[in-house]
């Protein structure tokens, strides 16, 4: 746990605020920074004009704190801090007759840390205030052989200037908000002096956030109820696009690590090996991150094994998490770093949720050993006040660690406790307030850490507290960011398009930056299906499940090597890897679940969701009823649904009217209409049914355009999208491709020639070098998914 500086340095404790700082972003709350050098006796400074001439109680430096060295998430405090410098107030834009605020040009300033420290300004009036750095500190980088705590400063390397903020208090407000910022014309950085004056973020700066006050009692809750269930199991899957991606996800993951493997964390910090030393890109994703390894396996193959009975995966989960129960500790710790490095990279957030996933998804497989493993772990943390309030704001993105929590609270083991530490330590009601009013900069400019969209796990725990709570704040702050993020920031074919360390406006939709993560759509398709049980007759989420799994998680996958990390949308895809990346890890977690989205059992019958061949069972009263779905879609539209049971049973069958359906669609039973339904909602088929009855309809998929509107335009034209149902399409060749004279998909239609052999295939009538093809079947081809262009009129 990182030490306050007071603790470290007494010398520091007389300009302690008692605040300190959270992390400064590379975006909208990234710090000033001077310009590099390489002396660290080049003085630099800078001003700010608060506009007229005030009394100056104090100035507050807000030192930057922030991911500094490459590859490494940690965060460093201090970075950048003035080693000798002075404060000073005048009346003169030049500072020809300077008053002294504070004078450290004698001596070295003790290192502050993340800590933000106060100077008395002694009630002196002046309009403007100078901090003079007169000497550099050396820039911290840590050393690839360093221990986790480990820093060394590497002289004559790196000098800046670096402040987060700065703050002149006058009658306990910060007159310096909006003021004007300058700097000295050889060493300043002008784009950036606007950041000194910024105003503070929502809730302030510090990364301390405890607030017992937001605690609610269990007896005021009113837990609500999904209105339909994701079976958890009793859903096979017949020989198609699901099954053989599952296939190839269940090879991925037998080959890609073995047991031992995953474990391996675990080992080390009980001792069992010792000494490991890792390479490459396994330091983060491996040591840095140390047990989500084995978190990542368990999501994938718990999910998995519901569905799709494989020995040596189940035997595998088995080894895994007895490898784990028997590293856990008396007090019912078992993650695989040792809890004193919870602050390390992103153990305490993104670590701890992973294996709470996996673990979770090991329980809900039957292992008896999973939901234990879990409660005792949890009843050691939600203790853990010495941490707790530092792991929203002090932890690198620390807000991913909710969902684990929530998760948690909702399973057969779940306490109260579980939500509660959430509402005390994590939840942020200005951020609630703020995307329920459909804020934008709420998600594009999230002002801890960084935005990213790893934020979408924030979002599902504020749903879970929703359910656990009945709270309505909760539900409508989650359902604001869920329109935000489809209507501002989801690519045509439904990739995410916000990703850490870009500025990602509403729109911007950019096509040659790496985003469309496909963990962050895989975060999409579990907060939909949230939305999609809360509210099962508003079909839009179920679109939404649905484009992501054809056009990103089945997009994003190589056969059965590995997975890839970013959705490209024009060149070529990315090589698949086989890593523990946040990617494949998520990305296996959604291909293991693709069962559970098919259907939804309600208290009445049943949601027809996908059209995938498969079967379901569910009871009824007394009855169990079961659904055959055969279907050869996406290759072919017919679908038929037969039903087998003991007795006539009434039971209500609802089946998806897609939202992309070209026409209202006709529903058969029996071979008799039994109601047509309108695009972007759910036939009701309620009716007493008896054994061998059968439902058919024909899904009503047409071509489609749809426009582009984000920042990569071309001059001159206007870009569109090929969609066929929910299936995005590519336009095989190039990159480059440009295809003029559709003015509408009926006229591409017509001149398309399917391709014998490969269904879904087009060549294009007077275009011989183009193939128009699913995008989630293009392999290493060089493509455009935004082929079509119109010349707009000048």
């Amino acid at each position: 746990m990182q030490l306050l500086a007071a603790v470290k340095n007494p010398e520091l404790a007389p300009y302690l605020t008692g605040q300190r700082m959270a992390a400064t972003p590379a975006t909208d709350y990234r710090p000033y920074r001077s310009k590099t050098v390489t002396d660290p006796s080049l003085a630099t400074w800078v001003q700010i004009d608060l506009g007229s001439r005030f009394a100056i109680d104090a100035v507050e430096l807000y030192p930057a704190s922030q991911r500094m060295y490459p590859g490494r998430d940690q965060y460093y405090g201090g970075e950048g801090f003035p080693l000798r410098f002075k404060i000073e107030g005048s009346d003169d834009p030049e500072f020809a007759n300077p008053r002294m605020i504070a004078d450290f040009t004698k001596a070295d300033f003790p290192d502050p840390q993340d800590n933000i420290t106060r100077y008395d300004g002694r009630r002196m009036r002046a309009r403007y205030v100078r901090i003079t750095a007169t000497r550099l500190r050396p820039v911290k980088v840590e050393p690839k052989d360093s221990t986790p705590t480990g820093r060394i400063p590497i002289d004559g390397l790196n000098f800046t200037l670096t402040l987060a903020k700065v703050a002149v208090v006058s009658g306990e407000k910060d007159v310096a908000v909006g003021c004007k910022s300058s700097g000295d014309p050889m060493y300043s950085s002008a784009g950036d002096l606007g950041q000194l004056t910024r105003p503070a973020r929502q809730d302030g700066e510090q990364i301390r956030w405890d607030n017992p006050e937001n605690v609610t009692d269990p007896s005021s809750w009113t837990p609500v109820k999904y209105r339909a269930q994701a079976p958890v199991t009793g859903v096979t899957i017949g020989d198609g696009v699901f099954r053989a991606a599952m296939e190839n996800n269940i090879q991925y993951l037998l080959n890609s690590y073995t047991a031992d493997d995953l474990l391996r964390q675990f080992y080390e910090r009980t001792g069992k090996i010792k000494n490991y030393k890792a390479t490459g890109s396994a330091i983060f994703w491996e040591e840095d991150l140390a047990g989500s390894n084995a978190g990542r396996f368990l999501m994938g193959a718990g999910n998995t094994v519901r569905w799709i009975k494989n020995p040596e995966l189940e035997r595998r989960i088995e080894v895994v998490v007895d490898g784990i129960d028997a590293c856990k500790e008396p007090n019912g710790y078992m993650m695989a770093y040792p809890a004193d490095t919870i602050f390390y990279s992103e153990r305490g957030a993104y670590t701890r949720a992973w294996l709470t996933h996996g673990l979770l998804e090991a329980g809900y497989a039957g292992n008896e050993k999973a939901f234990p493993l879990l409660r005792g772990y949890y009843d050691w943390f939600n203790k853990q006040e010495q941490y707790l309030p530092e792991l929203l704001r002090g932890a690198v993105q620390g807000g991913q660690g909710m969902i684990a929590n929530t998760r948690v609270s909702l399973s057969p083991v779940g306490k109260h406790a579980d939500v509660q530490v959430i509402q005390r330590y994590f939840e942020e009601p200005a951020f609630l307030a703020g995307t329920a009013a459909k804020e934008d900069k709420q998600i594009w400019q999230y002002p801890y850490d960084r935005p990213h969209c790893y934020l979408l796990t924030n979002l599902e725990a504020y749903l879970d507290m929703y359910l656990a709570t009945g709270d309505r704040r909760y539900h409508d702050a989650v359902l604001g960011a869920w329109e935000m993020y489809h209507q501002s920031w989801e690519q045509p074919g439904g990739s995410i398009s916000i990703i850490e360390f870009r500025r990602d406006p509403p729109g911007s939709n950019y096509l040659h930056e790496e985003l469309g993560e496909l963990c962050g759509s895989s975060f999409w398709v579990f907060l939909s299906q949230r939305f999609h049980l809360l509210n099962p007759e508003e079909e839009r989420y179920v679109t939404e499940i649905e484009k992501s799994i054809y056009n990103v998680a089945i997009a994003n996958q190589d056969g059965s090597y590995g997975l890839r990390y970013h959705t490209h949308l024009e060149g070529t895809k990315e090589q698949a890897t086989r890593q523990n990346t946040c990617c494949e890890g998520q990305g296996t977690r959604l291909l293991g679940s693709l069962p559970e989205h098919i259907y939804s059992v309600a208290d009445d019958g049943v949601y027809l969701n996908l059209y995938e061949p498969s079967t379901i069972s569910w009871k009824q009263g007394a009855t169990t009823l079961k659904l055959t779905q055969k279907t050869k879609f996406p290759l072919q539209t017919a679908v038929r649904c037969t039903l087998e049971m003991s007795s006539p049973t009434r039971s209500i069958i609802r089946v998806r009217v897609p939202s992309w359906a070209s026409r209202a669609m006709e529903v058969s039973v029996n071979g008799r209409s039994a109601g047509t339904g309108k695009p972007g909602s759910y036939l009701a088929l309620d009716r007493t049914w008896t054994d061998g009855d059968a439902i058919e309809f024909t899904l009503p998929a047409r071509f489609r355009f749809t426009k582009y509107t984000g920042a990569d335009q071309i001059p001159g034209t206007t870009r569109y999208a090929v969609e066929y149902g929910p299936m995005l399409y590519a336009a095989v060749g190039s990159p480059k491709i440009r295809l003029s004279g559709f003015g509408s998909s009926e006229e591409l239609e017509n001149a398309l020639q399917p391709i014998d052999g490969k269904p879904l295939h087009y060549s294009l009538r007077g275009n011989d070098n183009v193939i128009l093809m699913p995008y989630w079947q293009v392999s290493h081809e060089e493509f455009s998914c935004f082929p079509i262009v119109r010349q707009e009129r000048s």
